[in-house]
């Protein structure tokens, strides 16, 4: 995986980042953070061949504690990729496989009458573990999809009455397969909208397929060691929190969902008929996040706006909700993204 920025970016010696404080450069830039990020990429590509985009956005969703939707055809190791990146964390792991039949309470758990004491107790879902994997997100009716809604944004759940808090770390990673519509549930925007990133999986390139038939050969597992605890990964997640934005990319951030909302204030006025509704402030929140995480893997203790503009398709395609218009010329969420980009102007 890369160690700097694209082409074009700026050295870390060029004056734009000359304000930055030292104290918090010295205080980010430690060796252990180096050992955990290579120890837990090493691990995933034992088993997981390619798919280097995908994997780099769900470490950067462990590492900022961010929910994730993945969306593409069978077969492209989603399922695989998640589960192996829970196996690197000594934590635990819950795969829930969302079907029509699935019952709220199959989620977050449900009261039981205990018949010696006679008395009821709560049995636990699978929610209460650390990472949790929601496969096929869509298959499951809305009353099952809201069960997670509560979880996934206040990281806690209420069973008869009594409310009870998730451990962290707490990380939903959904699946959904875009090209079936019989038997699906298309997930509302308000639960949309709770995932930071919504990642568009790809298939892999011929020399890659090629290696998975070699390692896929003999048709037994590939095992993986747990090289990261959950306090290692809960001190990651506080010096990312520190690593230092300049207040201009504050600004380009802010200015880019501001953007998504009324495009006209930034020279494009033709968007404005093919968008419905723009990007919340939940996804300034989740692009300042992740941009962070995505400089935090290059061995950056600062944010360039480089680092915004690689993580913001992800963190915005789910959050602009293209119109009617939109949708009758073939444009998509994603075409609107690239747009914003090219006309809101980087620091």
């Amino acid at each position: 995986m890369e160690q700097t920025g694209r082409p074009g970016v700026s050295a870390p010696n060029d004056s734009f980042f000359q304000t930055r404080d030292p104290a918090l450069t010295t205080s980010v830039a430690v060796s252990q953070d180096a050992v955990l990020v290579q120890g837990v990429l090493r691990e995933v590509a034992r088993r997981i061949v390619g798919q280097e985009y995908m994997v780099e956005r769900l470490l950067i969703s462990l590492l900022t504690g961010g929910h994730v939707l993945l969306e593409g055809v069978p077969g492209l190791a989603k399922t695989l990729t998640v589960r192996t990146l829970a196996e690197t964390v000594r934590t635990s792991f819950q795969r829930i496989q969302f079907t029509p039949d699935l019952l709220p309470a199959d989620v977050i758990g449900t009261q039981i009458f205990d018949q010696p004491s006679g008395e009821f107790r709560v049995k636990h879902g699978p929610i209460f573990a650390n990472i949790i994997l929601a496969d096929e997100i869509n298959r499951a009716p809305a009353k099952v999809q809201a069960a997670l809604l509560e979880a996934m944004q206040e990281k806690q759940v209420t069973i008869g009455g009594t409310t009870y808090r998730l451990t962290e770390p707490f990380l939903v990673l959904a699946t959904q397969n875009p090209i079936e519509q019989e038997g699906t549930y298309p997930l509302p925007e308000a639960q949309v909208d709770r995932f930071m990133m919504k990642l568009r999986v790809g298939y892999p390139t011929r020399a890659e397929e090629k290696e998975i038939l070699r390692r896929m050969a003999g048709g037994e597992s590939i095992a993986v060691n747990a090289v990261a605890s959950p306090e290692e990964l809960m001190e990651a997640r506080r010096r990312i929190s520190e690593l230092y934005m300049d207040e201009r990319i504050v600004d380009y951030i802010v200015e880019l969902v501001h953007a998504t909302r009324h495009p006209a204030e930034v020279g494009a006025p033709d968007l404005k008929p093919l968008i419905e509704f723009g990007a919340s402030p939940r996804a300034t929140i989740a692009l300042g996040q992740a941009a962070r995480a995505h400089a935090f893997l290059r061995g950056r203790a600062f944010v360039t706006p480089d680092d915004v503009k690689s993580i913001a398709p992800d963190v915005l395609r789910h959050r602009v909700l293209t119109s009617f218009e939109a949708d009758a010329e073939g444009v998509t969420s994603d075409t609107i993204v690239e747009r914003l980009l090219t006309v809101v102007n980087a620091p």
